[in-house]
């Protein structure tokens, strides 16, 4: 009687947490306090990727939080995603807090969110063969609770998928910082109709992790272009023209990033062919993930 209760509760109850295989919960307290351990920081990369937004992440990738985003992602366990949502939602604030004017730019005190709008998240696309394979998106249901979870707080959110992938792309497990940039150059575009989306408010790509940077700099490239090449004005006439906004590369202090044993990595940072980024959205394009490698977090001078 005893086993069959059990076989029975398993099918109702979580067997383990998945960060950690303590019994009978989903998220044990010690891998919940992981995600939530210290504020969202920024993190950058090195080489950081040109025209990389801004991006805060909620916690180092490592141990538990690692096991909690695997569990998600290639395992199955929804039930995290209204957790690993929250941590977006935080990583999301603390972008605008602390960065409302783009990088380099702090807000006048803690608590501050100066933005306007309301806040747009847009989940980074997985291939459609993996979205099969896993039987759902990590990335777009993660995206969903987190906009849940700003507006329970008070910050209008909404999700846009208006990213998909036009080419395939190798795996990019096994690949260096350069090599991942070249196979994910050009692979990103915005859906028909998604240019529409993109007009006012605040813009946020969301993912579930960072490494080298170049996921989330090829998505903002898509973004940036379609927000660029669909501006229009209107003369004094009530004539409106399409114009293209102008090209600027971002090169945010890439090329100052040289310490320690990562000279070597700093100067090819430094003569990497520039990538040029349509500067419409600006300040208000920003990036929030789970999680980051420790190393890239920077250090909280506030």
């Amino acid at each position: 009687m005893r086993g069959w209760w059990n076989d029975l509760t398993d099918l109702v109850l979580p067997a383990e947490c998945a960060g950690c295989g303590a019994p009978r919960t989903a998220l044990c307290a010690r891998c919940r306090s992981a995600l939530n351990r210290a504020a969202p920081r920024r993190v950058r990369p090195v080489p950081e990727p040109a025209g990389l937004p801004v991006v805060h992440a909620a916690a180092p990738y490592a141990e538990r939080v690692r096991a909690l985003i695997l569990a998600h992602k290639e395992r199955g366990a929804l039930a995290l995603a209204g957790v690993l949502g929250t941590a977006v939602a935080e990583a999301v604030r603390a972008g605008f807090v602390r960065h409302p004017a783009g990088a380099g730019t702090e807000a006048a005190g803690p608590g501050r969110d100066r933005g306007h709008g309301a806040v747009l998240l847009v989940p980074v696309p997985s291939a459609r063969w993996a979205v099969r394979a896993r039987g759902h998106d990590p990335v777009r249901r993660m995206a969903l609770a987190a906009a849940g979870e700003l507006r329970r707080t008070g910050t209008p959110a909404r999700v846009a998928a208006v990213l998909r992938q036009r080419r395939a792309v190798a795996d990019q497990a096994r690949l260096d910082a350069r090599q991942r940039l070249e196979n994910l150059a050009g692979a990103l575009e915005v859906t028909a109709g998604g240019e529409r989306l993109l007009d006012g408010g605040r813009i946020v790509l969301v993912d579930d992790l960072i490494t080298t940077g170049a996921t989330l700099a090829e998505a903002a490239r898509a973004l940036r272009e379609v927000a660029g090449s669909h501006r229009e004005t209107r003369h004094g006439d009530g004539n409106r023209v399409r114009q293209v906004v102008y090209r600027a590369v971002s090169r945010e202090g890439r090329g100052e990033r040289r310490t320690g044993v990562r000279e070597e990595r700093g100067k090819w940072v430094h003569s990497a062919p520039e990538k040029a980024a349509v500067n419409t959205l600006g300040p208000m394009l920003h990036a929030a993930v789970v999680a980051a490698p420790r190393d890239s977090f920077e250090i909280d001078r506030n």
